[in-house]
This record gives C-alpha cells, structure tokens and sequence, in this order.
C-alpha cells in the first residue's frame, strides 16, 4: 500500500518532450508567412545574381578570352585559341607595357608613401575634436565622393599652361599635362588630393573605435602622444592598416578616369588600365590581347585581397 502513491505520482508526470534542432528551426520559418520568405529569398537572390552576373563571369570570360585572338568582330565558333601568346607579346613586344608597370608602381609608391601618411596626420588631428572638425572633415573628404574625371578637368584650371593658376602665380609657361617629363607627377598630385581624404576617413574612424583605456594607461606610464599613437594606437588598428593597404593597391591598379582625360594615357601617362581600354575598345579591337593585360591587374589585385581577407577571418577566430 505505501508504493502505491509513488507509482501513481510517478505515472502522472508525463515524460520530457524531446526537443530537435529541426523542430525548433521548422517552428521559426513556420513563424515567418509567404511574403517574408518569398522577400528573403529575393534579398539573398538577387545580390547573387547581379555579383554573378556583373562580376565573377565577366571576371572568367576576361581570363578565357586572354588566351584567345578575338578581335570582337568575328563569331564566336571562329575563336582561335593562342594560348600564352598574348601574355608573351605584353611582356616582350608592346611596348607601352613596361612604361605603364613603372607608372602603377609610381601611382602606388605616391599614394602610400605621401597620400596616405597625410590623410592618416589628418585624422589624428581631427581626432582630438578640434573647433570646426565637422567643417574640416567634409571639406576634406569632398573630393572622396567626385570622379577622378572631374578632378581632372578641376585641376586642369590649375595646370593650364595659358590661364592656370600655377602658371600664372609663377609666371611660367609649363604644359603640366602635356609634358611628358612633368605630367605624371601632376596627375599624382590632383590623384593625391583624392586619395587623402579616402584615407583620413578610413582612419578617423579606426581612431573612433579605440579604447580610451589604452591612451589613459599609456599617459600613466609617461609615454608622450607620439609615442602613445605609433607603439599603442597603431598597432591596435591593424586592421584598418590592412584595408589602407589594400586600398591603395587597388586604387593604384584601377587608375584611369584622370589619365583618360587628359590624353587617353598616351605621352607618358600610361597605365595598364589605359591599356587594356586602348585595346579593348580602342581602334585596335584586340579582345583577346587587352583581356591578358585585364588578367594581369586581376591577378596582382587578388594577390591583395586574399591577403586581406585572410587577416580578416584569422581575426574573426580570436
């Protein structure tokens, strides 16, 4: 008779209810109705498509048409494939090649080395909220969110030979965009300007995200502001270095509009992306040619990226 209580209680409690992961996940969707999902899938798929569409098959037609002789003009069945022809007559044979790999490396060593360190002053400045900072950062980033081809014909009134500025304060009569001894260094200053405020922004708000903490234990220890920034702040900001490095890469690859403009990158503003646009859709209509010196940039511009996405996802695992 004393068991049979514990027997009865025993069998009024119902057994835990198992719980899956499926149910659970089914029970949220059911939770969602038809125009969510069918909106959902839109937001998923359409990205998708346009970066398929936009960039990964052009990006592989570029590679496969690089070893071809299409001139744009004949059908397709008509390709004949060359192989590594056109990679070995860039390299050889053209001879604007080499004068345009010497600019890029140009283009890039005058953003990294002076563009960015000043944009990177700037933003350390701005940082400490000095009177009128709001002022100051959007006129300096101002010339961010023009094109490269205004800022072409903006500093053209600068370096005009006959009416600039430049000429006209010193009283000389240099053709800063046609001379090819000078117009490359001009057309680094008028890309500089552009690239300073890109890079200021970039930093100020890697500056933002700091923890005040650190400057605080750092000016407890003695350290002076400069040294607090290039041995505490700096490091910590590392990667938002990596994305200005990144960056400048790129820029300095895809530099084109400013020297289009001005002379279609001929007469010592040549550059590989001038090149490939030359011959692409130039006169010479050599597809499968302007597409190796298109594989060319995609090539080192992938070397960069990868770099940078992983240091990206090492830092998303700690």
């Amino acid at each position: 008779m004393s068991d049979l209580p514990l027997i009865q209680a025993d069998r009024a409690v119902p057994p835990p209810a198992a719980t899956t992961t499926n149910g659970g996940r089914g029970r949220r969707l059911r939770l969602l109705s038809r125009t969510d999902r069918v909106v959902i899938t839109l937001m998923v798929l359409v990205p998708l498509l346009l970066v398929t569409g936009l960039v990964w098959l052009p990006a592989v037609a570029t590679v496969l048409l690089s070893g071809t002789n299409w001139d744009g003009i004949g059908p397709i069945g008509e390709i004949e494939w060359v192989g590594f022809k056109n990679y070995d007559d860039v390299v050889n044979i053209y001879p604007p090649f080499v004068p345009a790999v010497q600019n890029n490396l140009l283009w890039l060593a005058a953003l990294f080395v002076v563009a960015t360190p000043i944009g990177m002053f700037l933003a350390v400045l701005l940082d400490k909220e000095l009177r009128g900072s709001r002022f100051y950062q959007t006129a300096l980033y101002l010339p961010v969110v023009l094109s490269l081809a205004l800022i072409g014909f903006i500093w053209q009134l600068i370096y005009s030979r006959d009416q600039g500025l430049l000429n006209g304060v010193f009283g000389g009569e240099t053709d800063w965009y046609g001379d090819p001894n000078v117009n490359i260094w001009a057309v680094l200053v008028a890309a500089g300007w552009r690239h300073v405020g890109y890079i200021m922004l970039l930093y100020l708000a890697g500056l933002k995200g700091v923890d005040p903490s650190l400057r605080e234990a750092a000016a407890v220890d003695g350290s002076s502001e400069t040294s607090t920034f290039f041995r505490v702040v700096f490091p910590v900001m590392r990667p938002i270095n990596i994305i200005v490095l990144v960056v400048t890469v790129i820029e300095s690859l895809r530099a084109f509009d400013l020297v289009w403009v001005i002379n279609n990158g001929r007469n010592g503003l040549e550059l590989i992306s001038a090149l490939v646009t030359q011959n692409v859709v130039g006169e010479a209509s050599r597809i499968g040619f302007g597409s190796a010196l298109a594989t060319i940039m995609l090539a080192v511009s992938l070397v960069f990226i990868t770099i940078y996405l992983w240091t990206v996802m090492r830092e998303d695992k700690r």
